[in-house]
């Protein structure tokens, strides 16, 4: 059996039950994957149902551990007496100098230091791939997580690949250096993938494939039939996404206090927290309520377990998410499964996902008044939220299952990519 190590920042966040699901899917190929984090989440757990599983937990790359320094001594001594060792030993002082100046901020001497610690990482990170037989690293990031797997393949030759989750400008410096020294990466949607075709031109590894996120719809599925909103009654309306200004949830609440003037009875659920677990945009999603004076059609709920996530999608009649920037969007996903229609901003990737009128309703990002008229529409017309509900749920299984990214992954660890730089092609 083949056995990776599968790379995640800050590990287990609040939204990364995707990585769970394709970790499983994996297993179930026959590939091995072992957990490996840069450092715990800084707001501590978010109660997954899953986190308690003994194979969900992870190995840290950080704090720092002594064993990795000796490690990083260990393999660099030899470079006093043997000239293959010094060409290694210069490598990684080449790379650490040219990330450390690719980052605009901090100046050249705090960088330095900073990528010390990251080469201390990549050591320790190959101490545990000889310990575990780890043969090759997956990498869900492009960020420090990158140049900690990038570090390592200096040292030791471990060879890495990456998924691009984002935009590339999301991820930090020193991008054409990671996907040089990658031996493939994974891109979520076309977008996506015309762009860094584009920024890292001359960079790019020999094959970039595009391997979407997933859901597993057996997982998000209902338990009774789809009951559309009936006039008169209580208009349910969920939204889930992180506490972040990029998620939109301001013009979200204030699209809710024009449903309101209308008549409509909207009773909104926003599931997610914010970085810091309680004590940052939710303040300011806190005062814009108390301000609209609409604390009796909108709660904030935090993040919730997936048996949660899935009771409270099960309950509604729309699902709604007003990010001004969505890369794809498992949470649409999630809701797309579960037979609830969808208003959703068409921003990033979200149209490979969401065909406007057929699998749920896009409207333009910043723009209350497209969320109030879309939703206003669908809490008329039961037959057309049922209708979108329906197509929602056949997109999703037909194109979006969690098995579809774990099989591009599994094929190109197994076979791996010709190290030529051409032929970028796509899967």
């Amino acid at each position: 059996m083949t056995r990776i190590g599968y790379l995640i920042p800050e590990y287990p966040g609040q939204t990364h039950s995707f990585f769970w699901r394709e970790l499983l899917e994996l297993r179930r190929m026959g590939i091995l994957a072992d957990v490996v984090s840069t450092r715990p989440p800084r707001s501590g757990s978010v109660g997954h149902d899953w986190e308690t599983e003994p194979d969900a937990h992870a190995y840290y790359l950080m704090p720092l551990k002594v064993q990795a320094a000796l490690a990083l001594a260990g393999g660099l001594a030899p470079a006093l007496w043997d000239r293959r060792a010094r060409d290694k030993l210069r490598h990684l002082v080449s790379e650490m100098h040219v990330a450390a100046r690719a980052e605009p901020r901090g100046g050249l001497a705090r960088n330095l230091v900073i990528q010390a610690g990251l080469i201390c990482a990549g050591a320790d990170l190959t101490r545990l791939a000889e310990a575990r037989g780890i043969a090759h690293v997956h990498v869900h990031s492009c960020a420090n997580a990158a140049q900690v797997a990038l570090y390592a393949k200096v040292i030791s030759g471990l060879t890495y690949s990456l998924s691009l989750h984002g935009s590339l400008g999301d991820y930090g410096p020193n991008q054409p250096s990671k996907w040089r020294n990658a031996s493939f990466a994974l891109i979520i949607t076309k977008v996506l993938l015309e762009s860094i075709k584009v920024e890292l031109l001359g960079s790019l590894p020999a094959q970039v494939a595009i391997a979407p996120m997933g859901v597993q719809t057996d997982l998000f599925k209902r338990s009774s039939p789809y009951q559309a909103f009936q006039v008169g009654g209580e208009l349910r309306l969920v939204s889930c996404g992180r506490l972040n200004e990029s998620k939109g949830h301001d013009q979200l609440i204030r699209a809710v206090a024009e449903l309101r003037k209308r008549g409509l009875s909207p009773k909104l659920h926003i599931l997610g927290e914010d970085e810091s677990g309680g004590g940052g945009y939710r303040r300011v999603l806190e005062q814009l309520i108390m301000d609209l004076d609409i604390g009796d059609s909108v709660e904030l709920l935090g993040s919730l377990p997936e048996t949660e996530v899935v009771a409270q999608l099960q309950q509604a009649h729309v699902f709604v998410l007003a990010s001004h920037s969505e890369p794809l969007g498992v949470a649409i996903m999630e809701a797309m499964s579960m037979q609830l229609p969808v208003v959703v901003t068409g921003t990033g990737g979200v149209p490979e996902l969401v065909e406007d009128g057929v699998s749920g309703v896009l409207v333009e990002p910043g723009n209350p008044a497209g969320i109030v008229e879309a939703v206003t529409r669908m809490a008329q017309s039961p037959a057309l939220a049922t209708a979108l509900g329906r197509a929602a749920r056949e997109r999703v299984v037909d194109s979006f299952q969690s098995s579809r990214s774990a099989k591009v992954l599994a094929a190109l660890v197994e076979f791996p990519c010709r190290q030529d730089g051409k032929d970028h092609g796509q899967r």
